[in-house]
């Protein structure tokens, strides 16, 4: 399938094409789990979403596809409520959830928290945001953005008491790498950034450049 063609502003362009060439080696997507998040192999632009099914927070399944057919769709992966990283980014996309919605967006945000640690968390009625758990990694996984943790990371993190096993009411200890995809109501990613460094998020004005132009 080929890549649908947008014209992107310049920002949204340079970002599109950092996150194609660390890409490259995926141009085939298999499920699996990376042994680090740098080798991850994301779904590239023109891909078609892959069947999964994810939970609401009151542990109702849920089928992506069907989700995405009923409104043109900005899917965020990100590492769970315990990363300040992802709380500030999520904070940050509020700035631009008027402009989406607005443009006929729904906005997703899943992680691998626990329909549980999901209902104990979702303290931001402010927000709009659909927040949808993936547990099992199987969703972010089919999007080729689950990696292990190694017992060095799993320390570190018990010393800053963050404990991803009771997050997530799993012992796989997989993460997926941050992400932030465009996705049509035909199941075909307009967009899509993926970065290693969980530190680094795509900025929001790229991401409503990306959906502005998914939309002509």
């Amino acid at each position: 399938m080929q890549a649908r063609n947008f014209k992107y502003s310049q920002a949204a362009r340079t970002i599109l094409w950092v996150m194609l060439a660390l890409s490259i080696p995926a141009l085939v997507q298999a499920e699996s789990v990376a042994p680090a998040a740098n080798q991850v192999q994301p779904l590239l632009v023109g891909s078609a979403i892959p069947v999964v099914t994810l939970q609401s927070i009151d542990g109702e399944e849920k089928n992506l596809r069907d989700i995405v057919s009923e409104k043109p769709t900005i899917l965020i992966f990100y590492r769970g409520g315990w990363c300040p990283y992802c709380n500030t980014h999520l904070g940050q996309l509020r700035e631009v959830e008027d402009d989406l919605v607005g443009l006929g967006y729904q906005v997703l945000a899943v992680s691998p928290d626990s329909p549980e640690t999901l209902s104990v968390a979702e303290a931001t009625p402010e927000s709009s945001y659909t927040i949808l758990s993936d547990s099992s990694t199987a969703a972010a996984q089919g999007f080729g953005l689950v990696f292990r943790v190694d017992d060095k990371t799993l320390e570190l993190y018990q010393q800053y008491n963050i404990d991803i096993e009771k997050a997530s009411g799993m012992k796989h200890h997989n993460l997926p790498v941050p992400a932030a995809f465009v996705i049509g109501t035909d199941g075909i990613i307009d967009f899509a950034y993926v970065n290693p460094d969980y530190k680094v998020r795509v900025d929001p004005s790229v991401l409503l450049a990306a959906a502005k132009a998914a939309l002509k």
